[in-house]
């Protein structure tokens, strides 16, 4: 394939075949519009992904792109709250959005007839929102639930937890959510400036897929966005850099009174534009992904120590982070975190074997593709492309580099990451232990110095 020029590199005004499917157009502005055409299925996905998240946020206004999501969809200049409710249920459609640590997307799935109706309700919501003083208290409100919530969910508040302390210090170590002070403090006028200053058309990419022709979902944006669709600006690139995270170990608690012992332990990974990122990919496969992995066989079926276990990778601009789960009876915490930190240990020395990858890839291949087998999957997957990278891959060229990965690199990267005793630079606890003193010394090894 010959070679793409970056989404942002595009001239505005112009249109560029990515594949036999899927199209480019940069509008006046820099609102880069993605589309694939999916022969055969009668749905179709618009997806408005703005290039925010909780890691743009200053101190002052923590959980604030978050909270920006769910109040965009309490009324607009033309339409209520209750009305866009009634008008995405009278075509049996979904309207929704979620915030994550560098993005915010608003999505509409309906029957590819409801095209218009979709990329009208999403782009009023994201453009054309009210954001009232009356309407940021009642969301107030929701927001706080949302973080009871996962405080009460132990796996959730785990996760929040061990993120914070393996990239403690860099700004995607704070809570997608925001804080429960944070959240209380936040001013409408302070939601309103961050809403004002953020959500820019250089900043956006709109993805379509489905039953959809481009030409089509040009005419809908342009008749949507109208005036806002001018001046010379262009798409932002995608984000890069070099991680700025704090050193050294950590092992957190959180009290609870669960009948598990929850433990989530792992360490920084490669971003998302290293090379070696599809070597991750192979290696968290062979290590935690599937019934066949090493975590899965050694703790849960060999042993019978736990019922979940499992390892997962998350990439960001520049950074990324491992890791690693159980859930066990808390008397045999112990033993559980002696097993991990002997089995990372060995991958680490030893790496993994040709069929142990073989099967890794495999899983990923048969993952990638049925996980297309929708039109909101093919939006996002899009979108997210474009957002993150610039760029386009098809799901063949990605499953050519997931091929391409040999069992060496895989090897290599183990022994990177795992070193004695088994790399593990942070590590949480939730449950019913009233303090760290009291968790197994087992445990305490693990952490690596």
């Amino acid at each position: 394939m010959a070679r793409q020029i970056p989404g942002y590199e595009q001239p505005a005004g112009t249109t560029r075949k990515l594949d036999a499917a899927v199209k480019r157009t940069v509008l006046p502005g820099g609102l880069r519009v993605v589309t694939e055409h999916v022969p055969g299925v009668r749905s179709a996905t618009v997806g408005l992904w703005v290039g925010i998240g909780s890691r743009d946020e200053p101190a002052a206004v923590a959980g604030a792109a978050h909270y920006l999501e769910h109040l965009l969809f309490k009324g607009t200049r033309t339409r209520s709250a209750t009305r866009i409710a009634e008008e995405i249920d009278a075509v049996g459609g979904e309207f929704n959005a979620f915030t994550a640590k560098e993005h915010t997307c608003y999505y509409a799935q309906v029957l590819d007839e409801n095209l218009p109706l979709a990329m009208d309700l999403v782009t009023d919501v994201v453009f054309e929102a009210l954001c009232a003083d009356s309407d940021v208290d009642t969301e107030r409100s929701v927001v706080l639930e949302e973080i009871a919530m996962r405080d009460d969910d132990p796996e959730d508040l785990l996760h929040e937890t061990f993120v914070s302390s393996v990239l403690a210090g860099h700004p995607l170590a704070k809570p997608v959510l925001g804080t429960e002070e944070s959240i209380r403090g936040m001013a409408a006028k302070a939601l309103r400036g961050f809403y004002r200053r953020r959500y820019t058309l250089p900043r956006m990419v709109l993805a379509v897929a489905g039953n959809v022709e481009h030409a089509h979902v040009l005419r809908l944006a342009r008749k949507a966005l109208r005036e806002r669709l001018s001046g010379s600006d262009t798409p932002v690139p995608p984000r890069r850099g070099r991680a700025r995270v704090a050193a050294g170990s950590r092992l957190a608690l959180h009290t609870d009174d669960t009948e598990q012992a929850h433990v989530m332990l792992g360490m920084r990974t490669p971003s998302r534009h290293d090379e070696r990122r599809y070597a991750l990919t192979v290696l968290n496969a062979a290590l935690g992904g599937g019934m066949s992995s090493r975590l899965f066989q050694e703790i849960r079926e060999q042993r019978g120590l736990a019922y979940q276990v499992y390892s997962s990778v998350a990439s960001y601009a520049d950074t990324g982070h491992l890791s690693i789960y159980a859930g066990c009876q808390p008397e045999r915490l112990g033993e559980v975190s002696n097993v991990l930190r002997d089995l990372l240990g060995q991958v680490g020395k030893d790496g993994f074997t040709d069929a142990e990858v073989a099967r890794a890839k495999g899983q990923l291949r048969g993952g990638l593709v049925l996980g297309l087998e929708d039109t909101a999957s093919r939006m996002s997957r899009i979108g997210k492309q474009e957002l993150n990278f610039g760029l386009y891959q098809s799901v063949d060229e990605t499953v050519a580099r997931i091929d391409a990965v040999r069992t060496e690199e895989v090897c290599e990267l183990a022994h990177t990451l795992f070193r004695t005793p088994g790399g593990v630079t942070a590590a949480t606890v939730v449950g019913p232990y009233s303090h760290s003193d009291e968790l197994p010394e087992d445990l305490r090894e693990v952490i690596a110095s």
